[in-house]
């Protein structure tokens, strides 16, 4: 997902298993082969700490979360479970702060009366929306949105890749793209730029960060991934991706790999049409697949869909977004991904050209998405994923699955049970830290 500006079933595992059991076999580094779950490979040595700050809570053990995401589940009403999948942008500087936005698109005035009334399960800050202004100006935001939420606590995310896409510039520490992190071939580089990154959107009460890139730019003509991925070699880019997700971890920050199966190979862009990729199964398995592995390998959090379509893998002519073959035959059942499922922004074009918004958010469910980003009608979209779940075209188990997914994110990242409160004087001592400034030297 990048914005410049602000208008902007069952797959046949089968078929692919021998032609991803060879191919990874070689072309995987670090990835290996099939990945099994959210299982970790084996750690690379542990990289420098680059922080100045206190260290990231623990994470809660695993029959812990399991009770209190079982307890948390128990208590959800259809609204609740339904908007607990949904992550809009909300608008403006504070919690409080009325927005002609968010009455005409919510209406309610503030984040904090959207928060309420749809129960989101996370919300996205974005410049244009009139959320990044400064370092106490977002840790206010942040607080304030998360008291809106008093059951269940917030995912607030933010796309910060550094380089070209840096929602946080100028307030966080400058940092280099990935394509400059890749061609160091130094990979405890990118596990400390991922940790310095993610250490400042901690300090902010942001706790979830739509990077790393996990796409391997091998299309120069390519109009938006660029310099926003490592590199052109999938082997190299997934030893960078696996390296980033642990930064992330370090941190104490949810990471996402991103665009599922891989928007390396184009020359549209998705946010104004619908790119269509003809990989062959093969090719996918050799030059998109590898870094996805490997992500999954290092225990991301969550996997974002790319609105582009691959009829070699699914001739439906849907966009992966909304490709049961795809997010659930693909990313679920052959690579083994547990974790939360996000779909791109669903106000971008690639994903709007055959269904109306309602439709799309209930076929990204069915697709096996867990996670709704940036719906353009959020109204329509809520009302249309519960009428599926009350008909039963959606089943209260598939709906279940979403948000068990979801929480248990939360539960992993210790956000579940008590929201994290940032702190406006620890983040100004945090965020541009000499430390970090030194990371980002040492990559330059």
């Amino acid at each position: 997902m990048v914005r410049f500006t602000r208008r902007t079933s069952r797959f046949g595992a089968v078929l692919l298993a021998g032609v991803l059991a060879t191919a990874c076999g070689t072309a995987c580094g670090t990835a290996g082969g099939s990945a099994g779950g959210r299982t970790s490979a084996p750690a690379e040595p542990p990289a420098p700490a680059p922080s100045t700050s206190s260290p990231p809570a623990s994470e809660p053990a695993p029959t812990g979360t399991a009770s209190a995401v079982d307890r948390t589940l128990a208590g959800m009403s259809l609204s609740d479970k339904v908007g607990q999948l949904f992550m809009p942008v909300l608008y403006g500087a504070s919690a409080d702060a009325s927005s002609g936005e968010n009455q005409s698109r919510y209406g309610v005035a503030t984040p904090a009366k959207a928060i309420k009334k749809y129960r989101p399960g996370g919300v996205i800050v974005f410049p244009w929306a009139g959320n990044v202004k400064s370092v106490a100006q977002i840790v206010g935001l942040t607080n304030g949105m998360q008291q809106a939420s008093p059951q269940i606590p917030l995912l607030v995310a933010a796309d910060q890749e550094n380089g070209t896409v840096s929602r946080l510039a100028p307030l966080v520490t400058k940092l280099p793209a990935a394509a400059v992190i890749g061609k160091t071939g130094d990979t405890s580089l990118a596990r400390q730029a991922a940790e310095v990154t993610g250490t400042e959107l901690r300090a902010l009460g942001i706790n979830l960060d739509f990077a790393p890139v996990a796409d391997v730019n091998i299309n120069p003509r390519n109009p938006v991934i660029g310099p926003r991925a490592y590199g052109d070699d999938p082997r190299k880019v997934s030893r960078m991706v696996a390296a980033a997700v642990r930064g992330f971890h370090d941190a104490g920050v949810a990471s996402t790999a991103k665009h599922f199966p891989g928007h390396g190979d184009t020359n549209v862009d998705s946010h104004s049409g619908l790119p269509v990729i003809k990989h062959t199964k093969s090719q996918w398995a050799k030059l998109d697949a590898p870094p996805f592995e490997a992500a999954i390998k290092a225990g991301v959090d969550a996997v974002m869909s790319a609105h582009v379509v691959m009829p070699e893998l699914d001739s439906s002519g849907d966009p992966s977004t909304l490709s049961p073959k795809i997010l659930t035959g693909l990313l679920r059942e052959r690579l083994g991904f547990d974790g939360v499922v996000s779909t791109d922004a669903l106000d971008m074009a690639g994903v709007r050209k055959k269904y109306g918004d309602g439709e799309v958010a209930v076929r990204a469910v069915l697709a096996g998405a867990d996670l709704l980003l940036m719906p353009p009608d959020l109204p329509e979209a809520h009302a249309a994923v519960v009428k599926a779940v009350k008909s039963g075209r959606i089943s209260r188990e598939r709906l279940d699955e979403s948000v068990r997914r979801l929480l248990t994110l939360k539960a992993a990242r210790g956000i579940l049970e008590s929201a994290p409160r940032a702190d406006a004087a620890e983040a100004e001592r945090v965020i541009g830290s000499a430390g970090h400034r030194r990371v980002a030297q040492r990559i330059a």
